[in-house]
């Protein structure tokens, strides 16, 4: 179904159009702009899901989700730890945090011990 290849090549326009937003430490979106569009964008999958349209309902999806980045890193309310980060350091940093999720490890293991008696 043509179509189908339609809404998911506007989604992925969509998404082209948004990476620079999310990739501006300086960029300000405000959660009644993004938050809207966010819902908009999962609404949209699920329906076209419902439909057997996943080529569109996975764009949709995916323009959903860069809404919801932009509002979780570019909004004014964000910290700005946050806001001011880049988002693929942010993405290694929750992988990290993930893997570390099954450990025992605790957070000071990280770093190296210099015993102060060597340091005469």
């Amino acid at each position: 179904m043509w179509q189908d290849f339609v809404f998911m090549v506007g989604s992925g326009l969509s998404i082209v159009f948004l990476a620079p937003t999310l990739r501006d430490a300086t960029a300000r979106v405000p959660l009644g702009t993004s938050l809207p569009s966010m819902a908009i964008g999962l609404v949209y999958a699920a329906t076209f899901f419902t439909l057997g349209m996943t080529f569109s309902a996975a764009g949709s999806f995916a323009a959903g989700s860069m809404w919801a980045l932009i509002a979780l890193i570019r909004s004014p309310v964000t910290p700005t730890i946050v806001r001011n980060s880049d988002p693929a350091l942010i993405a290694r940093d929750v992988r990290v945090w993930l893997s570390r999720l099954g450990s025992n490890e605790l957070p000071a293991d990280q770093y190296v011990r210099v015993d102060s008696q060597q340091n005469h």
